[in-house]
């Protein structure tokens, strides 16, 4: 989109890719040449011009062994803040709350 011709300010770029955008997968090749998901974000909107992302996972490693990375992804502790896709979807899962407080079946 961004490039299709239209002369965009940054700014609307970005709030172009926030609106459009709920959750980041970040992939990342580690030093023993596996791929692992090294976090997963949810996008909270913008502040001061910045993509504000909310960590939900993280991989934290653990050991190497025979060369290999050991690790695994971690929850935060932070629950998803935006659940309202999700409440119209019809998909309910216990403990999650939304943005506004409500809590979800």
């Amino acid at each position: 989109m961004v490039l299709s011709g239209a002369d965009l300010p940054l700014g609307v770029v970005r709030q172009q890719i926030a609106s459009a955008i709920d959750i980041i997968v970040h992939l990342s090749r580690l030093r023993d040449r596996s791929r692992r998901v090294m976090e997963i974000s949810e996008v909270c909107g913008m502040n001061e011009g910045e993509v504000v992302l909310h960590p939900l996972y993280v991989f934290e490693e653990e050991a190497e062994k025979d060369g290999r990375i050991i690790g695994s992804l971690r929850r935060t502790g932070q629950p998803l803040r935006y659940v309202d896709k999700l409440q119209m979807a019809g998909v309910f899962v216990e403990g999650m709350t939304s943005e506004t407080g409500g809590r979800m079946a």
